[in-house]
Formats: C-alpha cells, structure tokens, sequence
C-alpha cells in the first residue's frame, strides 16, 4: 500500500510538472501562424495549461486612467481565449517608460500610434501573412461576398467592460454611417459604394454581408489605422436610436446633445490621434469622470492616453490587453510611454543624438544619419537604413484657384516638361547619398507588384531639359516678355511657390528641383511649413504645388480605391483635384468635372478591389491602372529610397522593420507588445 501511495504521489508531481508551459521564444516557434498560438493551440502542442500573471504595477498604472473603475481580479482581465504571443528574443521584464517624440498631436505620430494599436486581423512579420489579432479567426463564403470573424471569448475594453460583436456592428451602422458623427464614410468601408451589412450574430461572431466580392478585406484591416470596432457600453448611452434620454442626459453633463458627447470622444474621425479629449478640453473631461465616466473613450490597444498637453502626451499599459507571452505573462511590458511634441527637426536629432528617445522611424530623414551614426555609442542607440515603399512625389493642383494656372497644370505637355527638367540622379545625390533610385510614381508600390514593368517605373524621369523646354513650348508657356523666364498663355508672369514640411519632403530635394524648375525658365520659390499648416492648407485648395510621400504596397491600392481616384487618399497624403472631388460628391452641384481619364481609372479602381490579390486578372487590372498613373502623371516620382530607423540600446525584442513603412503601419507587424526595457 506505501509503494502505491509512493507511486500515485509521484504520478502527481509529474503532473503538476507538466502542467506548466514552457516560455517558448525565437524566431522559428509558432503554431498556424508565425509567433502566435491561439490559448488551446498552445495547450495542445505542449501539453500544458498556461498560468497567467500580470503586471504587478496594473493597480498603479490603473489609477492613472481617468474615471477607470477598480481592477477586476486578476483571473477576470485575461480573455478566456488570449493570444499567445512567441517573444522574438527573450521573456521580457515589466516596467519602465517607453521614450517617444512627435511633432505635434496630430503630426508624425503614427510611429508611436503603431506601438499601441490593433485591429481585428494583423500582417505577420513577413509582410504577406494575414493573422489574428482582436479577431480569434473567420471565413469566408465561396465568392467573399460573406465574412464571418470569431472574437474571443472574455475579451474587454481598458475599463473592464465586456468587448464583442455588438461594438463592432455599432461602430459601423451607428456611428460610420451617421452623418451626425461621420460625414462621409471612407470608400474601404464600402462594398461597391454603398454600406456593406455588419450584424452581431451572437456575443463573439460578427458578420459582414458585401454587395459585391471583396476578398482584400481582411488585408484592409490588417494594415488599417482605423479600428473596426466602438465602445457601445459607453457611447452608446449618449446616441439617440440607442437612448431616448441621450440629448437629457448630455445637457446634463455640460454638453449641447448627445452627439456632442459622442463626437468629443469620438472626434468625427477614424483617424484615432486627434486630440484627446484631455486634450481638447479639460474641464469637459474632468466633468465626465465626476460623472461616473471615463476621461478618454476605453480602448482595445495596449496602452491609453492618461495626459496630454501641447507639449506631451502620456500613456500607460491596457491592464485589460488581451496578449499574453507564452510563459503567461500579460502583455504589454513596457509601462508607460511618453511622448514629446517637437516640431524643429534639429531639436529631434539633439534628443536622439543624445539617447532620450527609445524609438524613432516617422519623419527621420536621411540627411540627419551621419550625425545619428556618429554618436550611436555615447547615445547608446542603433541605426538601420530600410527601403522607403513610399517615396516623396510632387503634384500641381489640378484644380487651382487660379484658373489660367490650373489650366496649364491640365496640359499634359506641362507635366511631363517639369518632371522631366528634374535631376533626379542629383537629388539621390544630394538628398539620399546615392542610396536610393530615381522611380516614376505608379500608386502601385513595384516592388511589391512584379507586374509593374522598367518602362513605367523609368518613364518622364529621365533628366531632358532640351525636351522640357520644348514640351513647355507645345504648352504655352513661353517667355513673352523676354525677360529669360516663362509666362503665363496670357503673359502674365508665371510664378510657383513650393511649399513644403519636411515631415515627408527633405529639404534638400525641394531646393534641387526649385532651381532646376527656375532654370528651365519656370520661376519657383520655397517655404517651408508645418506639416499641419501644409495639410490645411492642401484642403482648403490653397496650394499650386504639392508634396507627400506616396505610393502603396499592393495590398492597399487592391483593398480601396481612394489611393487612385481624387483627390487621392486622405487628409494625411498628397492631395490633388480637390474640385473634381466636390463635383464627384454633390453629384455635379458643385465642384469641377473631372476629364474622362477619371472615370475610366474609376473603372478599372472598382474592378480591382473585386479581386483576389495575386490572380492574373487582378495582376492585369493593377497594371492597367499604373500605366494610366503615368499617362496620366498627375502626380509624379522623384527617389524612392531607404530611411532611417532609430532605436535604443536597452529596447528588448525589437526587431527592425523589412521596410520603412506607413502602409503596413510602421511597427505594427512586429508585435510591439513584446518589448521591455533593459534598463
């Protein structure tokens, strides 16, 4: 009987033994997807049962967040179905402060937007693999005109509140399609033009039913900024289709109705780094928490604004994160993040240079590497070089003010006379230390798109001022007065002041092709700008010449049109035709009429998003619309090159980014959540 109580004692402790998992890392592990398990996947291939833990600062960090109830127990904040995140490196350690700048608020900030930001699907590291994120999983029917995406069970909101289908079926039918909150929805959250059907089937499955096929949907979220998904539990209370009492309820608080409400959470817009409510208005904020309520809207991402001033904002760890390593640790690490505004680029390097800052790719331009490579050892920091999928391309309004200025820039003959009185070769020269090559724009990043072809990415960027004058020429833009420089048609003198931020646009490039448009007889100034003045202004139709870094990888431009059809991607790109636009929205009212070439890339932009990325016809559907790009050539190339990507020594787990990206949301695909501080 003693050997058998022995024996049985020991068949015990090999149990508990094996019950806890192991703390897996490396770059090889991984169970359907690349550095991800789903909990029972995990459970199963190791034969175990994670044991969670959480930071043990949760409470303290907790406290922080403005109006945030008391932390349910630990067992209630991990999803019942977390993911598993494999570490790249290592199991990391809690605490510490994540250094970040940005310009201002809503300037060059989505490099720190990226740290903390999810969406219901993620691309995986290699840049090409779809995977779960807030979505467990989903299906599709036979012709994707139907997608289904499981959530995970037990998943909530940084407040504590219960998250699932129903947040997402409100953010789409009541707050993206009412106009008292969106005015317009954007064309990726459409189905061929029109509202797609969003429905919670039960508390963790959300459906969404197209009007046509949209197989790219899943990669449209994947690289998204917005995020598919709204706290009903909150918001919800101040909509009048969900409260009778809404508008009662908001006066109540201080505010004219419940859009109000809404709208100073929400801030009319899925771009989530407008100014916090914090921000906004304080006092409005602090009524609400006195209230009972939340200072900023409870979020799904890894860390939440908890303070924010025109000179900084702060942020603390989601102590609700639905990530978990795989020795069950709750992700995020890292505690805090800090975030500077700086507007002056040399202040931004002295900052670097001097390693107060963690992380940096957004805005960091290359002529500032040989100074940052430098003193890389007293700054205790890193610097890698990474292609640009974007690169900085120029445009002339089509639709100016102007009107004899706005009809030259309709001439072809006009365009492609200042693309090609350009240096490029001297501008890699100058601006990119011979590190880039001059590339035409064709929306379609090439290298992304093997079905982009040499000619169209060599085509009008050849440096030719004997044909740039004579393409002037057959344009009418001729030095009438014989003063050496180009008029007008009319006579008029023809002058272009190019202004620019040097967010997106180096100022080195903008003086090389000021001078070679001044010697090729077309006088051009310059000023430089902040990138928020260079925007409004861009929008308010206030600028002749225009300046961004465009082009997409090719899973953007196949997923939504707006990248291809005017006024050509959103407030944050190069925008131009901002009349045909006008005319587009009010259906002829007002505005400009766009010539046909619109309509026809309209086509061929609507077929696109139909098909499945990587199939023939949509490999000739994406050429047929970069050939029409450089016919057309209303925006145009300059270098597309490689930029710089800061980091700090101490910065655990970091891997750098296979390129310099916006469109795959700069850190986004490395699972930023797996960071910690060294030190």
């Amino acid at each position: 009987m003693k050997k058998l109580l022995l024996a049985s004692a020991s068949m015990m402790m090999a149990t508990s033994v094996m019950a806890a998992c192991p703390a897996v890392t490396g770059p090889e592990a991984g169970g359907k997807y690349p550095h991800l398990f789903e909990r029972a996947e995990y459970e199963a291939a190791k034969n175990c049962k994670l044991e969670f833990a959480v930071n043990p600062m949760a409470k303290a960090l907790n406290a922080k967040i403005g109006g945030n109830p008391a932390l349910l127990p630990q067992a209630d904040r991990i999803p019942a179905e977390p993911l598993v995140v494999v570490p790249y490196k290592s199991v990391g350690k809690y605490g510490g402060v994540l250094d970040g700048i940005s310009k201002a608020t809503e300037s060059g900030t989505s490099d720190l937007l990226s740290v903390r930001h999810v969406n219901l699907t993620r691309f995986s590291d290699d840049l090409q693999t779809v995977v779960p994120n807030v979505a467990k999983s989903w299906t599709w029917n036979d012709d994707y005109t139907e997608l289904t995406i499981s959530l995970r069970d037990g998943h909530k909101w940084s407040d504590g509140s219960p998250f699932g289908a129903a947040d997402v079926a409100f953010w789409y039918n009541d707050m993206l399609m009412d106009t008292n909150i969106i005015k317009k929805p954007k064309d990726r959250f459409l189905s061929g033009g029109k509202p797609m059907k969003v429905e919670a089937v039960d508390a963790t499955t959300v459906r969404f039913t197209l009007n046509e096929p949209k197989p790219g949907l899943t990669e449209m979220f994947a690289q998204d900024y917005a995020q598919p998904f709204q706290p009903m539990h909150l918001l919800a209370k101040f909509h009048p289709k969900h409260n009778a009492d809404a508008d009662k309820l908001a006066k109540e608080l201080g505010f004219d109705n419940g859009y109000a409400v809404i709208n100073f959470y929400y801030g009319q817009s899925d771009w989530k780094d407008v100014p916090s409510p914090i921000l906004k208005d304080k006092a409005a904020s602090e009524r609400l928490v006195k209230a009972g309520y939340t200072a900023v809207a409870p979020t799904l991402e890894s860390f939440i604004v908890v303070d924010e001033t025109l000179e900084r904002r702060s942020l603390v760890a989601n102590p609700y994160f639905f990530q978990v390593d795989t020795a069950g640790n709750q992700l995020p690490y890292i505690n805090e993040i800090s975030e500077v505004y700086i507007g002056d680029e040399d202040i931004q390097v002295a900052k670097m240079i001097a390693g107060e800052i963690d992380y940096k790719s957004q805005a960091v331009n290359l002529p500032s590497v040989p100074v940052l490579l430098e003193n890389k050892g007293t700054g205790k920091y890193n610097i890698a070089l990474r292609p640009q999928i974007s690169q900085t391309a120029y445009a002339f309004n089509m639709t100016d003010k102007d009107l004899e200025k706005r009809a030259v820039f309709n001439d072809v003959n006009f365009r492609r006379a200042m693309s090609v009185a350009i240096n490029r070769d001297k501008i890699n020269e100058i601006a990119f230390f011979n590190l880039g090559k001059p590339t035409q724009y064709t929306a379609i990043d090439p290298d992304t798109a093997p079905f982009i072809t040499d000619e169209l990415k060599t085509s009008w960027i050849g440096y030719n001022p004997k044909q740039a004058a004579e393409l002037l020429d057959k344009a009418g833009v001729v030095d009438k007065d014989g003063d050496g420089m180009r008029d007008l048609p009319s006579g008029k003198k023809f002058e272009l002041n190019f202004q620019y931020a040097t967010q997106s646009t180096p100022t080195e490039m903008v003086e090389i092709i000021a001078s070679d448009w001044t010697k090729a007889g077309v006088k051009t100034t310059i000023k430089e700008i902040t990138s928020d003045e260079y925007r409004n202004s861009q929008s308010a139709n206030d600028l002749s010449v225009l300046s961004w870094l465009m082009g997409r990888p090719l899973p953007a431009v196949a997923t939504k049109t707006e990248d291809v059809l005017p006024p050509y991607g959103t407030f944050f790109d190069l925008r131009t035709g901002m009349l045909w636009d006008q005319y587009k929205a009010t259906d002829g009212k007002e505005g400009v009429k766009p010539p046909a070439t619109v309509a026809e890339m309209a086509k061929l932009a609507n077929k696109f998003v139909t098909l499945k990325i990587g199939t023939d016809e949509s490999n000739e559907t994406g050429l047929a619309i970069a050939k029409r790009i450089v016919d057309d050539l209303f925006i145009a190339g300059t270098v597309k090159a490689v930029k710089p990507v800061y980091y700090s020594q101490k910065l655990g787990n970091f891997e750098v980014q296979k390129t310099h990206s916006y469109d795959y949301y700069w850190t986004y695909p490395y699972l930023p959540t797996q960071w910690y501080l060294s030190e």
